[in-house]
């Protein structure tokens, strides 16, 4: 317990390192710019997105989500779900597992689904999702660093890479192979599982997920979802598990407490 204990505060630590680096950065490159001419494009771009946003009609993240799904007993011949792996630099299991893909395909800048890639962190709205991938029964990990535009300045933590910082954030991110999504956004709107996948550079489809191919059963927060893999919402503390194939696995949890996500 003491152990996972500094181990939860050494990932809330490493968290706060890179926000301060972050809000650093966009410092000094606001003092590059021409103070005046930056407050007009600012306010501009504010209220631009403030009208869009409006006018969208869509979940601005205060109302409960819609999600489709059905009953677990619906399923038969789920396999436990094995043990999730040891706490990582975010106090979150990492999976003993390859990786599904590398982020060697991810976005680097370019807008992607109307997601922008800023050059500090945003914080307007800020939650935590868990997405947790089988194939085939094994365990797959998330990369790090799918949404931090390189390069990458990556810390090796004693549980493990922690990617601190890059040239860009968009506003769907990972920072450790824990399969933490973090969404920090200036606008409050519902993202996708999708979203992440097309920053991250990998399909997803009923029978595909990144290079894996095969029938997709989706869970959200522990039920099946009913529905295309891609339009699954992303919520505060929802835990997303894809199975690729054969045979399937009951859903893993994770615990968020202590955590500070």
């Amino acid at each position: 317990m003491a152990l996972q204990r500094r181990q939860r505060e050494q990932g809330r630590q490493l968290r706060s390192e890179a926000e301060q680096a972050a809000a650093a950065q966009a410092a000094r490159q606001r003092r590059l710019r021409f103070a005046g001419f930056a407050g007009v494009v600012v306010m501009a771009v504010a209220a631009i997105v403030a009208a869009a946003a409006a006018s969208s009609g869509g979940n601005t993240g205060s109302a409960p989500l819609r999600v489709e799904t059905t009953s677990i007993r619906s399923l038969s011949g789920l396999r436990p779900a094995p043990s999730p792996g040891p706490l990582g630099p975010e106090a979150v299991p990492i999976p003993i597992a390859p990786q599904l893909a590398s982020n060697a395909s991810a976005a680097t800048g370019r807008t992607v689904d109307g997601i922008e890639c800023s050059t500090s962190e945003q914080t307007l709205f800020h939650i935590h999702t868990h997405l947790t991938i089988f194939v085939d029964g094994k365990p797959r990990q998330i990369p790090y660093g799918i949404g931090i535009a390189p390069p990458r300045q990556l810390q090796q933590t004693p549980q493990g890479p922690f990617v601190a910082g890059g040239s860009c954030f968009y506003w769907l991110h990972t920072h450790a192979a824990d399969g933490i999504i973090h969404i920090e956004s200036p606008v409050q709107r519902t993202y996708t599982l999708g979203d992440l996948f097309d920053i991250w550079g990998q399909p997803l489809t009923p029978d595909r997920v990144g290079p894996a191919s095969g029938s997709v059963t989706a869970f959200y927060d522990g039920a099946p979802y009913r529905g295309d893999p891609r339009a699954i919402p992303l919520g505060r503390h929802v835990q997303i598990q894809l199975d690729v194939g054969r045979p399937l696995v009951a859903p893993e949890r994770i615990s968020f407490a202590g955590t500070g996500l």
